[in-house]
């Protein structure tokens, strides 16, 4: 009788709620950012292809996050109630099971499409154990580098996904400039997810920028979202309408993060910046509407930047 409660359709939706609350919380700061930026960068081929890319980005994202919240359900009791474990839909020991199947299963879907994707989601299978199971979260600055990395694992994955047949196996030059500019943007500014769950992390003994170093860490924000609202408007050549409202938006968003510094204002505050981190994942898209996929846009000025910032210091 049990083994026929279990296949009862009430039970099966049940247990796929459960794994999808997995997620629910990295939607608006992952699932659709990267979606998005896959269907701009590849540019999406066909319509089906939508489905497969976002099926992928989240496949990867789940066992990511299932091997995240196995590890420190005391905070998700603060910080995430909600969150499956600490909500008592599973328990610790079924979901160790979860994140070590998916292992296989994420490695079997991408080899359906190419070498280059079963590489790809074997480097976010590699940089989740060493994030996750290693202590890779542990200090801010490996937290922040490997977020991104996988981050960036995730644009590649998807890009691939989302393009044509034959383009399973490369990303464009436009694509990939793309995924490094948003590896070096989430690197930058990770950590203004990081002030709503200072509690959480404390006890948990994580040292985060917010938690080394409180008034740096704003600043940080305050002043980097607004740069690279700049930086990126003149990268990607956004007209002058469309770079005024994201520069001004990204100030309004830095701004918060300096003024506003309760935890129910961090939280709104990470909202605008996950609007406006997905915002900038539209650009390839713009510019593949402007200026066609036989060109990429230019970074020689970047170099040109920083060799010269590294020059006045020295």
């Amino acid at each position: 009788m049990a083994s026929i409660r279990i296949l009862k359709p009430g039970k099966i939706f049940d247990d796929l709620f459960t794994v999808f609350l997995f997620t629910r919380s990295d939607i608006r700061i992952c699932l659709i950012p990267v979606t998005l930026f896959a269907i701009a960068a590849a540019p999406l081929s066909t319509p089906f292809r939508l489905l497969d890319t976002v099926f992928w980005v989240w496949l990867h994202l789940l066992q990511f996050n299932v091997a995240n919240q196995i590890k420190a359900p005391e905070e998700d009791k603060i910080n995430k109630p909600s969150r499956p474990i600490p909500a008592g839909r599973i328990t610790v020991h079924d979901a160790t099971i979860l994140r070590w199947a998916l292992v296989p299963i994420c490695l079997a879907y991408s080899a359906l499409y190419s070498t280059q994707l079963t590489w790809v989601s074997l480097s976010m299978l590699l940089f989740t154990t060493w994030y996750n199971e290693h202590g890779g979260d542990q200090e801010s600055f490996s937290k922040n580098i490997l977020t991104a990395i996988m981050y960036g694992c995730l644009e590649l994955g998807g890009t691939l996904v989302a393009g044509k047949p034959r383009d399973h196996m490369r990303v464009s030059p436009t694509g990939q400039i793309a995924t490094e500019l948003t590896v070096a943007v989430f690197a930058s500014t990770l950590h203004a997810q990081d002030f709503k769950d200072a509690s959480g992390d404390r006890l948990t003994g994580r040292r985060t920028f917010p938690i080394l170093f409180p008034v740096a860490s704003r600043a940080a924000i305050g002043l980097g979202i607004p740069l690279w609202s700049i930086l990126l408007s003149i990268v990607w050549q956004l007209d002058l309408l469309s770079a005024s409202a994201f520069i001004a938006y990204g100030c309004v968003v830095g701004a918060r993060f300096m003024l506003y510094r309760t935890v129910d204002a961090d939280k709104r505050s990470c909202k605008y910046y996950s609007t406006w981190f997905s915002l900038h994942h539209l650009f390839p898209a713009y510019w593949y509407y402007f200026h066609g996929e036989n060109q990429h846009p230019a970074t020689d000025f970047i170099e040109k930047f920083l060799l010269g910032s590294s020059g006045a210091v020295a």
